[in-house]
């Protein structure tokens, strides 16, 4: 930090000014050397000392005093609507504009604003304020800078016991306050001095909360309502849901009560797309979806047991630890399990057993964050074990795209609200990635290092540039993400439709011919397991099959007898032959000789003819 003072003078206490001339050299005094002088002199030792000619300064730093200011607002709904009337609904609207132009001091009024109305009209048609007086100018391409965050305020837990920040939720009108949860999640870990409130922040002022939400049991999640900056609704430590209204204190407005609450801590709570605006639920480790009116918290509305053999089971459940609504698939909706399944689900389904739609083998453990992407609704993201996944609603075998194995174990991930293709995640060596996948896929885009500590929770601002995180020790630090992962690329949206339908076909390609394989492989267990039924069919009793092989016994042994009397009939008869033809044998062999004998005498009678008859004629 650095503070300047200046100091200032008059002009007319410089003195008198200066008025220099040239002029000769001129001599003033002359003083000549006094030998009588030498005696009083006493000598020294020669010495050197060094001297600075300039001024002494010091520097001195002091800290004032802050100043504190404080902003109040009015909250102003569109068209001047009452409370209960969506805006967007237009039976409600057209009810209450026939309504109100019944009335008579409506035309009144109306009478009176005409002409103040009128003239606001001309001057917008006398001056275009909307004009473009550069269209004919280039637009130059802005530089890509590379990509780079920084930190702009850290949000301390201010009580002696820290506690982990779990989870973060972004005020919907401008995102100028920030709602933290703060919980000790650790088994076994929490004391009866740790504190139990949470607070919501001014972004601009981390030096102390704005406000205080004091529940019955620590938040463990807390969501604004996105229709209403001052609602708030948390799920609690001990299962209960709190409603909160800024506007009436720091008290909850209503709670759910014990016996109609969740068992195990409630780990997400989203608000729904409702006329009302005042329908949520809730997921927790218990097994249960709860759907809750936070007008009356007494009991839930409706329930959903996340049972995946469809029989309501509770005793099979399986835990929730993360959740997921689209407000524009207001039917559908998405848990992320402790065993590491994605359960998809339909709310609007006949019986409980339907609701459950199909499921997604994800992750090796605990999935803790599950999160639609916002431009493309059927591609969702969900973070477990050591990896981000991202998967396809058609795909149910595996994801479509996958990081690499890190080394520290991710705790929550979400995507950007501007940018399709950018989402972010945290891990436990307290380390933001930030993932551009259409830039690289293998890396992230930027890897900063937030904190010492583990990073338990993340959340984005909706303009996508301010991002907090939360660690273990109660810091939320909020920080700026530079303008090229924050504003939207070109091209970007059409690119990213291309890379999510080509990885589709590619995994629809392999996931046909592992089918194939599995195919083949059950009709060959299919055949052993049908040779294996015939051989048990074929199975007798155990006295059946020693008399079968008693009398196989003895077969054999008959057989064995006979065939070796054959054998010794047959040898004789061979003995017999053969004395009768080793005769004939010889008789033979002498024949042959003597005819060879005699074919030789003459072969060699007719050489001597010919060469008696060579000899004649020469």
């Amino acid at each position: 930090m650095e503070i300047v003072h200046v100091y200032s003078k008059l002009r007319s206490e410089f003195g008198r000014q200066c008025l220099f001339s040239d002029r000769p050299a001129e001599l003033l005094l002359d003083l000549p050397p006094d030998p009588s002088l030498t005696l009083s002199f006493i000598q020294k030792s020669p010495r050197d000392q060094a001297v600075q000619a300039c001024w002494e300064t010091s520097e001195h730093q002091v800290n004032t005093e802050r100043f504190e200011t404080t902003s109040c607002g009015i909250n102003h709904m569109e068209g001047g609507w009452p409370k209960d009337i969506n805006p967007a609904e237009m039976e409600q609207t057209i009810r209450v504009r026939k309504k109100v132009e019944k009335d008579e001091s409506f035309i009144n009024s109306v009478l009176q604003l005409g002409s103040v109305m009128e003239h606001c009209i001309r001057q917008n048609n006398a001056v275009d304020i909307y004009q473009e007086c550069f269209e004919d100018e280039e637009v130059v391409e802005e530089i890509q800078e590379p990509p780079s965050a920084k930190t702009v305020n850290i949000f301390r837990d201010p009580n002696e016991i820290k506690r982990t920040v779990t989870s973060l939720s972004w005020q919907p009108d401008g995102g100028r306050k920030l709602a933290v949860a703060y919980s000790c999640l650790e088994f076994q870990k929490s004391s009866k001095d740790i504190s139990l409130d949470s607070y919501i922040w001014d972004i601009e002022n981390p030096n102390r909360p704005e406000m205080m939400l004091k529940p019955t049991s620590p938040l463990v999640c807390l969501d604004y309502n996105p229709k209403d900056s001052h609602t708030l609704v948390g799920g609690s430590y001990n299962g209960q849901i709190a409603f909160w209204d800024t506007r009436k204190g720091n008290q909850p407005v209503e709670f759910s009560s014990l016996e109609h609450s969740h068992r195990d801590p409630v780990y997400k709570i989203i608000w729904l797309q409702s006329k009302t605006g005042t329908d949520a639920f809730s997921a927790s480790t218990d097994g249960q979806v709860l759907w809750w009116d936070v007008r009356k918290l007494a009991e839930p509305t409706e329930c959903l047991v996340l049972d995946p053999s469809r029989e309501g089971n509770l005793d099979q459940a399986l835990g929730a630890t993360s959740l997921e609504f689209e407000p524009t698939m207001p039917t559908k909706f998405m848990v992320g399990t402790e065993q590491g399944l994605v359960i998809s689900c339909n709310r609007k389904a006949k019986t409980p057993a339907e609701k459950i739609v199909c499921t997604y083998d994800s992750h090796h453990g605990p999935i803790y964050a599950l999160q639609r992407n916002p431009f493309f609704p059927k591609n969702f993201l969900t973070v477990g074990d050591w990896t981000a996944r991202i998967w396809s609603e058609d795909i149910k075998e595996s994801s479509i795209m996958c990081t690499k194995y890190q080394m520290s174990y991710l705790t929550d991930a979400c995507w950007s609200p501007v940018r399709p293709s950018v989402f972010f995640t945290v891990k436990m060596d307290g380390v933001l990635d930030v993932w551009d996948i259409l830039f690289k896929q293998s890396d992230p885009t930027l890897s900063l290092k937030v904190c010492d500590n583990s990073l338990y929770s993340l959340s984005v601002q909706d303009n996508g540039r301010l991002v907090a995180c939360g660690s273990q020790l109660g810091e939320a630090t909020l920080l700026e993400i530079c303008s090229g992962l924050s504003n939207l690329q070109k091209n970007e949206k059409s690119l990213l439709a291309a890379m999510f339908e080509r990885e589709s076909k590619r995994e629809k390609i392999l996931e046909a011919r592992q089918r194939e394989v599995r195919l083949k492989e059950r009709s060959r267990s299919e055949q052993s397991r049908e040779e294996e039924a015939g051989r048990e069919e074929g199975e007798e009793d155990p006295k059946q099959l020693i008399a079968r092989a008693e009398s196989d016994f003895y077969s054999l042994v008959e057989a064995e007898v006979k065939r070796r009397e054959k054998k010794d009939e047959v040898m004789k008869v061979r003995r017999k032959k053969k004395s009768f033809s080793f005769g004939s044998f010889n008789s033979v062999l002498t024949a042959f000789w003597s005819f060879i004998f005699q074919e030789k005498d003459i072969c060699e009678e007719k050489d001597v003819k010919d060469e008696e008859q060579r000899g004649t004629s020469e």
